[in-house]
């Protein structure tokens, strides 16, 4: 199980019957013998290093579990985990900056696994005004922001849809990662009283669950895409997410261009600014 310390072949278990995989199912997967795969289970095997990572990438475990998963067989882990604005991920900071700017002037974020925000365009920023300024005092978590009384909720429109949305996709990331603060979260936004008059309805036909605000300035219609990066070998890449948000109709693309602010409200690049 995630973060969880326990023999090698526990660990692999765990994760094989998280993915809901007989041992016969993973072991014509991985192309090995289902008798070998059991010895590996049981400890009556020492798996390789090279083993470990083959099995590891069958079951679609997390990287930052993959080096959980070598360190209790004994080996060194082999995925890095760098800050954001550690000079190696230069050029990954900027990609996310290229993407959250070129978005503008549509709201766009950046999030790490745990939905805390990284960065933001300058789009997010007017849809913040008079939100609890615990809310918003790093760290800030995105879902929470979204869900809590004193955030955003009482400004969705479709918060009962926009909530199960929510829910359903935090509680299916806790199902597949096993992540106790996800767990913890996912606790707490559900714990979280739905306002009188939310009316659960939508407008995204069924296609998509749509973000519908009031804000001061009108109601603006969202859809929501995540953006991840491809085969990362960083546990801080394998992490990070851009949430974008794109308008849903005509109304809301002209609101925003109306509105649209320059800055970012949080800068990819420490110390950098914009011209």
């Amino acid at each position: 199980m995630p973060r969880a310390a326990g023999p090698p072949g526990d660990i692999l278990r765990a994760w094989r019957r998280r993915r809901h995989l007989s041992q016969l199912a993973l072991a014509l997967e991985a192309e090995i013998s289902q008798r070998h795969l059991s010895c590996l289970e049981s400890g009556r095997a020492r798996p390789s290093r090279a083993m470990l990572l083959h099995l590891a990438e069958r079951l679609g475990i997390p990287l930052r579990e993959r080096n959980a998963l070598l360190l209790a067989a004994g080996y060194a882990p082999v995925f890095a985990e760098r800050a954001l604005d550690d000079p190696a991920l230069a050029l990954a900071r900027r990609a996310v900056a290229r993407i959250l700017d070129g978005h503008a002037p549509y709201p766009a974020l950046a999030v790490d696994r745990h939905w805390t925000l990284l960065a933001a365009n300058a789009a997010v920023a007017p849809l913040l005004d008079g939100i609890e300024a615990a809310l918003l005092a790093p760290p800030v978590n995105v879902l929470r922001l979204s869900l809590h009384p004193g955030g955003l909720a009482p400004r969705i429109l479709n918060l009962g849809e926009w909530r199960a949305h929510l829910l359903d996709r935090l509680r299916q990331q806790v199902t597949a990662s096993g992540d106790p603060v996800l767990a913890r979260l996912l606790d707490e936004l559900a714990a979280y009283p739905a306002p009188a008059g939310s009316d659960g309805s939508g407008d995204g036909a069924g296609v998509a669950v749509p973000l519908v605000l009031a804000v001061p300035a009108g109601r603006l219609s969202f859809l929501s895409t995540t953006t991840v990066f491809g085969t990362p070998v960083d546990i801080t890449l394998a992490e990070l997410a851009v949430e974008a948000f794109f308008p849903a109709d005509p109304e809301t693309a002209a609101l925003l261009h109306r509105l649209a602010p320059r800055r970012r409200l949080a800068e990819t690049e420490p110390g950098e600014t914009d011209p």
